[in-house]
């Protein structure tokens, strides 16, 4: 079985970090988002891997080869942002005749149970109810839980059932056809050529899908859902974290990634705080953020914050000569 992971996406929604920096390698947890992806993937025995690369993919096809020696990886490259659909179109000729694929888009965290996904002996769509789904592809079921429906974005939902990005296809070359028809055809929604509205023409044709619960799911495409994410696998505590080679004076509230060759001083970090490699900070403190590789703060106060690789933040440094029942607030 092939992985198929686009990446080729701008990141608006995570400007201004997007400029110069790949969505799927902003750190989470001590490591980027695409890495997160792999790594589970690597764990459960793939080795074949096609990323679809497009804005700043140089610097996912550097990160692959210099990190993943050990996979067999093919880069394509999508020149325009015509939907996922058009992308996974575009992976057709890496792909073998009717080789299964396991298709993960490149912003998605998930934790599933893989092992049983793979053992399907259907097709078979992650899924997980949502409040609103109408901002999400939506399934539709039928009582013996196949999927009957598939709509991108409904404007009324018939079902909670929103598609996490997870997709094992058995009848790959039929998924194929059914994308390229849609894109001869200009069969497109909301603008773009969806990769539900190709697996849904596979399902017209007769293909059944299953679906399979998704635990816990992070779309990494906004700042908030990032810290989130960051907060919850640091509590998990699957990470390897290096010591700080230099904390002076400085408590540490877990729980904290370091990178390597972080240095604290006369600073309070944590809780739920990641800090990239060979990163410095001195007299701050921070709290729930990320703050990313070779950034260098000092007297800063952070929360909730995403500091970018190279970032350098210096504050303000206060002398007060405060009276008797006086208040300043520096919200």
């Amino acid at each position: 079985m092939k992985a198929i992971i686009p990446v080729a996406g701008i990141g608006t929604r995570l400007r201004p970090h997007t400029h110069t920096q790949p969505k799927s390698l902003i750190p989470v947890a001590g490591k980027p988002i695409l890495a997160h992806i792999v790594d589970q993937l690597v764990s459960e025995g793939f080795t074949d891997f096609v990323f679809i690369i497009g804005y700043l993919g140089d610097k996912i096809e550097d990160y692959i080869v210099s990190n993943y020696p050990g996979i067999n990886a093919t880069f394509v490259i999508q020149t325009v942002g015509k939907g996922t659909g058009h992308a996974i179109w575009l992976a057709k000729d890496a792909i073998g005749k009717d080789e299964e694929i396991f298709i993960v888009l490149g912003d998605t965290i998930c934790e599933i149970n893989l092992k049983k996904v793979l053992s399907d002996q259907h097709s078979s769509l992650g899924v997980k109810k949502v409040d609103d789904p109408r901002q999400f592809g939506v399934a539709e079921t039928d009582k013996d839980g196949f999927i009957t429906k598939l709509v991108e974005k409904p404007n009324i939902p018939k079902s909670n059932l929103a598609l996490v990005g997870l997709y094992k296809i058995k009848e790959s070359a039929q998924l194929m056809n059914c994308l390229q028809h849609n894109i001869e055809n200009n069969v497109r929604t909301q603008g773009e050529f969806h990769l539900t509205d190709g697996l849904m023409c596979m399902i017209l044709q007769g293909v059944k899908f299953s679906t399979f619960d998704v635990e816990s799911w992070f779309d990494c495409g906004k700042k908030e859902i990032l810290l989130q994410t960051n907060q919850l696998l640091l509590k998990r505590g699957n990470f390897t974290s290096y010591e700080a080679e230099n904390v002076e004076n400085s408590i540490i509230v877990p729980p904290v990634y370091f990178g390597k060759g972080s240095k604290i001083r006369n600073s309070i970090i944590g809780p739920n705080v990641s800090i990239g490699e060979d990163t410095i900070i001195e007299s701050s403190i921070i709290k729930e953020s990320i703050i990313g590789p070779y950034a260098h703060l000092e007297h800063a106060v952070l929360q909730n914050s995403l500091i970018g690789n190279d970032a350098s933040l210096y504050g303000t440094i206060y002398s007060l000569n405060l009276g008797d029942s006086a208040e300043i607030n520096f919200k």
